[in-house]
């Protein structure tokens, strides 16, 4: 690709003549070469395109064209990422994301892969690949229609092929990270004590190593491809073409940065939120499924919607914009949802090498070669660099130890036909029935997730999707040899996933924490660590409450501050004793609160300072300092600790209730020193405090005024990572429910969402943030399904005419 730089001048002039918006006139057309017949579009004035199309093949062009229209350079760098093409814009800090890409690619048959998520999956994601090129023709024949991120960095869109599409870089893969730590920490401090920290369960997994791995070899750089290849991409300064022309600043990387650093724990803690309502429990008698799933906040959002109508497919919800179809919402049968299921699809694999030829490794006593792939990247400012990717039987080798011939490499379940990330929900959007749609289930393999339906008909269900290995003689958590001895059995078929038909409560909900039934077989394919189970026991606690549920009852429940954690903690400090009078007056404030987590309350403000000086002196006292940046305690674990203190609190360094009491006189120390001494000041959703600031990708490295117009927030914000309305344990929310689906199945006009900051991702569109404020304070949309009601709200008309 040759890029065109932008002169000076250009720059210059003004950054808003360069901005192209989604919204000039009521009405467009285009005339596209590709289309079979006439697509129209109207948007909503919530920014939701509904596409009416007369085939499936000019449908899903235009979901490509006008995503792409919205998101160009979201697409650009999803397709950087994608292809391992990073290096080549941003230098050599991201060689070792394009070798990692390229490293963990897919390379079976891409027909055979396409055709995984859908009988004509070819057709579809082939005529979305068009449709996203017929736009980012379009741009690159007129220039000043990109967006302005490609005139400050100097860049153009690439085209894209199905392989984009199909890559694996985003998704929620599993747990390899995880597994190189516990292996470290076993190795360090032993299996029981490890075991001791770390909340496995539902049943009780086997981490000791094998004899033959050598624990003080594991280290961080075995999986430093695997994970420069996951990580966000970043932009310096130095990536602009013309940095010194006012409209850019230097990195101020303490802009609205959070008080406390993330730990090992947070991963788990970052999850989602679905449940279902059957027919005898909501007030219309008609089933009702909610959904909000969690992830990055980002802007532009994460996730797209759009409602897709031709011929077989009347659809409308959200998914990843780069990616045909919709992963969560409704047709005109049933609606959908989904949560993480924790699933193990990942393991490491350490072979001994052939001191003759490095590129040998011990297999069932047998040196086997490795398979070598040469390849060559771009890399900006320098000379192509040519490398040698690696593969052992079990997968990519990802580090070579050539002191201590030791090579280690990571299997993964999801470079199997069908591993990209949510696109089996192609079949799902096209579900009549529970059967059709755990049929449509069963091609999911990844991530894994609670995948719940519910239909007009009345039906509720539940089942559990992901490819799953099944380990027959070892856990998956800590590193194996690779020596033939620890193979996967086989993958379970996910329709023997848990499961449920129209549960005797009425009810099923799932946020993370383990669901799978006490009486289930298949033990050998189920996940040993899961969420903190505080979000999902607060909704099985209203669901289960007897009332008649409706839309405004499912709203107060998605956006529920209500903190379980805090029930059980608080009633410990009326039995402490304090010395300052600031102490007495915070519990003074306690007393009567309903622990609810109220951005507008000192008390919630009060609760989390004491909770998270909890979890960080907890994690000070009982986990060994070796293995601190390895293992950090879920507050389910500490709060075991603190109501078994005989049991568990067993240091001898300090009694359960003198660590309460000097965690909280810590906690109030920190909020007088930081929000003043008076406890009526400590407001939780106050800027410094709790707050949600979404920064565009180059915001660090834009000026005030820049940041102000790309950037969301900063606005207040309440619930922690316990609430089910999770919003992270950081003062700055940096993940959460940015997409929001609410569906009654009586009526589909009645569905509601919401979709943060907005769907485009042009700063000059009306569709930019305009719903970000509605999100923060915790406020819905229509999602409007039936024609008459969309054009009631109707924002523009797109006609796409194909060029004759």
């Amino acid at each position: 690709m040759h890029f065109k730089p932008v002169q000076t001048v250009y720059l210059a002039i003004s950054l808003t003549l360069l901005f192209t918006s989604c919204v000039n006139n009521k009405q467009q057309s285009r005339t596209l070469e590709g289309l079979e017949s006439t697509v129209e579009v109207i948007r909503d004035k919530y920014g939701i395109n509904h596409i009416y199309a007369k085939n499936q093949k000019d449908l899903f062009f235009a979901q490509g064209y006008c995503a792409a229209r919205d998101r160009l350079f979201q697409f650009e760098i999803w397709r950087r990422q994608a292809t391992g093409t990073v290096a080549e814009i941003l230098g050599e800090r991201e060689l070792k994301r394009d070798i990692g890409t390229r490293l963990f690619q897919f390379r079976g048959d891409i027909t055979s892969e396409l055709n995984h998520y859908h009988p004509e999956g070819k057709e579809i994601i082939n005529a979305y690949v068009e449709g996203v090129n017929a736009y980012i023709r379009e741009v690159l024949d007129d220039p000043e229609m990109l967006p302005f991120e490609f005139h400050m960095l100097g860049l153009e869109p690439g085209y894209w092929t199905p392989e984009v599409v199909i890559s694996r870089h985003q998704g929620l893969l599993g747990n390899i990270g995880q597994e190189l730590d516990i292996g470290m920490a076993v190795s360090k401090v032993g299996a029981e004590k490890v075991k001791e920290l770390v909340w496995f369960h539902p049943k009780d997994p086997d981490i000791t190593l094998d004899p033959a791995i050598r624990g003080e070899l594991l280290n961080e750089k075995i999986l430093e491809l695997y994970k420069a290849y996951r990580r966000p991409v970043k932009f310096l300064p130095e990536d602009l073409v013309e940095p010194e022309d006012g409209i850019v600043m230097n990195s101020d990387p303490a802009d609205y940065e959070n008080v406390i650093t993330r730990n090992k724990t947070d991963w788990i803690s970052i999850g989602s939120n679905n449940w279902l309502v059957g027919p005898e429990l909501t007030e219309n008698g008609a089933s009702i499924m909610a959904n909000d799933p969690h992830r990055t906040l980002a802007v532009p959002s994460l996730r797209y919607m759009v409602h897709l109508v031709a011929p077989g497919w009347n659809v409308i919800g959200g998914g990843e914009p780069e990616i045909p179809g919709i992963s969560i919402g409704h047709n005109e049968y049933g609606a959908w949802g989904l949560t993480v299921f924790r699933t193990d699809g990942e393991d490491l694999y350490v072979y001994d090498l052939n001191p003759k030829n490095l590129n040998q490794y011990s297999y069932k006593g047998e040196w086997e070669e490795m398979k070598i792939i040469k390849d060559t990247i771009r890399v900006k400012h320098l000379e192509n660099v040519h490398v040698e990717l690696k593969y052992t039987r079990h997968g990519p080798v990802s580090y070579i130890d050539s002191v201590h011939l030791k090579a280690y490499a990571v299997r993964c379940a999801w470079l199997e036909a069908g591993g990209s990330p949510y696109l089996a929900s192609l079949r799902m959007d096209q579900a009549k029935s529970w059967e059709e749609f755990r049929e449509a289930c069963s091609y999911s393999n990844i991530p894994g997730e609670n995948m719940i339906w519910a239909d007009k008909f009345g039906n509720i269900g539940w089942q559990a999707v992901g490819i799953a290995p099944v380990r027959t003689n070892f856990s998956g958590l800590v590193p194996v040899p690779g020596d033939g001895r620890y193979e996967w059995e086989k993958f379970l078929p996910i329709l023997e996933k848990p499961n449920t038909l129209n549960p005797k409560s009425g009810f099923f909900a799932t946020a993370n924490q383990n669901v799978t039934p006490e009486n289930y077989d298949n033990w050998d394919a189920i996940s040993y660590i899961w969420s903190d189970p505080y979000r999902g026991d607060r909704v099985n606690e209203v669901l289960s409450s007897g009332k008649k549920f409706n839309m405004e009852l499912m709203k107060k429940l998605q956006t529920d501050y209500q903190s379980i954690p805090a029930r059980l903690l608080v009633p410990y400090l009326k039995d402490l004793d304090f010395d300052t009078g600031l102490e007495e007056e915070a519990i003074a404030l306690l007393q009567d609160w309903n622990f609810v987590l109220d951005k507008n309350l000192p008390m919630a403000g009060i609760y989390v300072a004491w909770e998270r000086q909890i979890m960080d002196n907890a994690n000070a006292l009982f986990v060994p300092e070796e293995i601190k940046n390895l293992v950090s305690l879920q507050l389910k674990t500490i709060i075991n600790f603190i109501q078994n203190p005989n049991n568990s609190w067993n240091t001898g360094e300090i009694g359960r209730n003198e660590f309460l009491k000097e965690s909280f006189t810590q906690a109030i120390n920190f909020l007088s020193e930081t929000y003043g001494p008076r406890p009526e000041d400590w407001i939780y959703g106050q800027e410094q405090f709790k707050h949600v600031y979404i920064k565009h990708s180059l915001s660090n490295i834009l000026n005030e005024e820049w940041k102000e117009k790309v950037n969301a927030g900063p606005l207040p914000r309440g619930g922690n990572s316990y609430t089910v309305c999770a919003t992270g344990r950081n003062n700055k929310q940096t993940h959460g429910a940015t997409f929001k689906l609410i569906v009654d199945t009586g009526d589909w006009d009645l569905a509601i969402g919401t979709n943060t900051p907005g769907q485009s991702g042009d700063p000059e569109s009306p569709f930019y943030k305009n719903l970000f404020e509605l999100w923060a304070n915790d406020q819905y949309f229509p999602v409007y399904y039936t024609r008459e009601k969309i054009e009631s709200i109707e924002a523009e008309r797109f006609i796409m005419n194909p060029k004759k």
